[in-house]
């Protein structure tokens, strides 16, 4: 082994802004001028100093913005993430140093670790493991001679090999392990067999495949991906985060296992989430896997099943609440941007809806934050509704939505498509709103209302709140309720702009037949409640209805295709949240979409890596929508599908990320000047190619 001082190869000079340095990636950045301007602006009305012109306009462009903004402003105190702070800190930025994903096939690179990696640990090194892919003078150079048969292989052929070996396995878990040992093992290898047969490899390692995984992760645990935060870390999560060996982190998807898709509370073993969604960042968003974290915060659990099993990797206690919790997540919040910038995005992923909601609001003026099932999901279904419009006719403000499901998922939804209506119809969204209806659980709701009522707020959740929620789901037939404003004082914030003027409603069937919409979504996390009365009641009303089962796993979802095709006489535009095979229906095959987020979050993601963006904004998710909405093909549409199929999700992505990235340049958000020319090119340069490196 030949040691290397890496830290001396890695300095290079910072530029300093508001009296503070930060590192910029070694080349010779500044922040956006109307990120400068907004900051000092801010600083002079402070010091009653007068605003020039370009203040004033700078000004009136930040008002256009908060009148886009989503409901999250009301718990903000009104407000906006283009509102910046001049505490707020432009710093980080992350570099591929070694040129290494610059390089072409023929370029030769140094396999840089701590050292340089030979011999036996460059074959147990998964970031620069090729396997029987080394060459001989490879094999010479770093001691791996005698370490490997003499077969000289390519990728092609191992790529061959191991997908045949996948297909063997008939039950999907053995899959999903297979693809996991892989991955720690030969990452580059693991992208190829990823990006290569993406629609096929694409349930195994996310949905709704993960789901089980997630369910026995205790049990098929093997080797550590990514950190565990738990509240023993609590005072010392800066140590911890400077544990992960990779410095220079751009992407951080985090969970608390509160709300596992559909299955509820997994607490640790929710691990499966961000280690499943930092894989699809890199094979289809393209973003370096190094640059990848993938996170989970353990504040224990209310699943006693989870308590009880001697293989359960986590806290064996109840979940924290209240402040023990907040000060945790705060802490973790905090030692993020001061080891890693500002320009780190965080991801949250699977939180429960009151703790979604606050984390959303609370950070996003002062981080690069991201909710997946709330603005995720919501990006991804505006722009299959805007594709389906194509086939069903009209315009988006001319239909009528019903939601099944008010959880963060739903009410994000309904939200971006207000939002959406409000831009084309040029009014208040307030009036957008009125086109939504939101059908919730009002057994749930009331049993949540009366608990906070009766208990303090630790109190209550110590009566494993999660556990009878979803003990009601699934054991009792739920009352259905219409979000009205008689029920206002009831309703939890969220839910409170969808409480319209209306007599009670009872079930989703009566809804149906009485607000009679166009388009009916599902995101309720209960499966089959998308009966054949409801589906028959929507055909009725509708040529062509909408249907959208969005709920994952499989299991949970809220109708299937054949189910919708069959109860609809094949006239309905279906899309889930899970995949379905194609269905049969008096002699004419239908396919259906697939509103999954992977559609969105990648190439949202990395639209705001590109652009160093430091604050997510609304209208950046309606650039992402727009985008995705364009690549549906007349062929496509020709099967009656509103999404593109994932074979070119690679070239979606980066007309995801090229649209935001715009996005982020027009609002004064972008830190990385000058703007490049072409937008959609230079996000394809930046991907990450899974291709061999020759090693010299």
């Amino acid at each position: 082994m030949i040691s290397l001082n890496i830290a001396s190869l890695m300095g290079h000079g910072c530029s300093k802004y508001f009296g503070f340095s930060g590192c910029c990636g070694g080349d010779k950045r500044k922040i956006s001028e109307k990120v400068v301007l907004r900051v000092n602006s801010q600083v002079s009305q402070n010091n009653n100093i007068h605003s020039t012109g370009e203040e004033e306009e700078g000004e009136e462009k930040k008002v256009i913005g908060r009148n886009m903004e989503s409901t999250l402003k009301s718990l903000r105190d009104g407000e906006s993430v283009l509102d910046l702070s001049p505490r707020s800190t432009v710093s980080g930025g992350v570099e591929d140093v070694y040129g290494e994903d610059r390089a072409t096939e023929d370029q030769l690179v140094t396999p840089w670790t701590f050292s340089v990696a030979s011999g036996y640990s460059l074959l147990r090194d998964p970031q620069y493991n090729k396997g029987l892919a080394f060459t001989e003078k490879e094999r010479d150079a770093h001691y791996l001679r005698g370490l490997l048969p003499p077969t000289v292989s390519n990728q092609s052929l191992q790529e061959k090999k191991l997908m045949h070996n996948i297909r063997q396995y008939q039950v999907p878990l053995q899959k999903y392990v297979a693809m996991m040992d892989l991955q720690e093992r030969n990452e580059r290898l693991f992208y190829k067999l990823l990006i290569d047969n993406v629609e096929e490899l694409l349930p195994v390692v996310y949905t709704p495949t993960v789901g089980e995984a997630c369910q026995k992760y205790g049990s098929i645990f093997r080797r550590p991906q990514g950190l565990y935060i738990s509240l023993k870390e609590k005072g010392k999560i800066l140590e911890v985060l400077k544990n992960w060996p990779e410095r220079s982190i751009q992407v951080i998807v985090v969970t608390d296992g509160e709300r596992i898709l559909g299955l509820g509370d997994l607490g640790c073993q929710g691990m499966g989430i961000p280690v499943g969604k930092l894989a699809l960042y890199t094979a289809l968003g393209g973003v370096r896997p190094s640059a990848c974290l993938p996170v989970t915060i353990d504040v224990g659990t209310n699943n006693e099943k989870l308590l009880n099993d001697e293989f359960y990797i986590g806290l064996r206690q109840n979940r924290a609440t209240g402040q023990e919790y907040y000060e945790l997540l705060h802490e973790f919040m905090t030692a993020v941007k001061q080891n890693y910038g500002e320009k780190v995005l965080v991801q949250f992923e699977d939180f429960a809806n009151h703790n979604a909601f606050e984390l959303l609001a609370k950070y996003g003026t002062t981080h690069l934050v991201f909710n997946d099932d709330i603005q995720g999901t919501a990006s991804v279904v505006l722009a299959g509704v805007v594709a389906a419009l194509k086939l069903i006719g009209g315009t988006l403000p001319e239909h009528t939505f019903l939601f099944l499901g008010a959880g963060e998922a739903g009410t994000g939804i309904a939200e971006l498509i207000a939002l959406e209506m409000s831009k084309q119809t040029k009014t208040p969204i307030e009036e957008s709103r009125k086109k939504i209806w939101l059908v919730d659980s009002k057994v749930v709701e009331s049993l949540t209302s009366f608990c906070r009522k009766i208990f303090s707020a630790d109190s209550f959740f110590l009566l494993n709140f999660s556990f009878v929620q979803f003990f009601l789901k699934h054991f009792f037939i739920v009352l259905q309720g219409l979000i009205v404003s008689s029920r206002k004082n009831s309703l939890q914030h969220f839910k409170k702009p969808w409480a319209h003027e209306h007599e009670p409603v009872n079930s989703l069937l009566e809804a149906v037949k009485v607000i009679k919409p166009t388009v009916l979504i599902g995101s309720s996390g209960v499966g089959k409640t998308f009966t054949k009365e409801v589906v028959e009641a929507m055909t009725s009303n509708n040529d062509k209805p909408l249907i959208l089962a969005l709920s994952n796993p499989t299991s949970q979802s809220e109708c299937t295709a054949e189910e919708a095709y069959q109860w609809s006489e094949g006239r309905t535009i279906f899309a889930s949240g899970s995949p379905f095979d194609p269905v049969e229906y008096k002699g004419k095959v239908y396919a259906s979409g697939q509103a999954n987020n992977a559609y969105i979050f990648p190439g949202f993601g990395l639209g705001l890596v590109i652009s160093g963006a430091i604050r997510v904004h609304d209208d950046m998710l309606l650039a992402a929508s727009e985008a995705l909405a364009k690549q549906v093909s007349e062929e496509n549409y020709k099967n009656g599908l509103i999404y593109p199929p994932f074979s070119n999700i690679r070239k979606i992505s980066a007309n995801i990320a090229a649209n935001v990235a715009a996005k982020a340049y027009e609002l004064g958000l972008a830190t990385r000047l000058p703007r490049p020319q072409n937008l959609v090119e230079y996000a394809e340069s930046c991907m990450y190619t899974p291709v061999y490196r020759n090693y010299r």
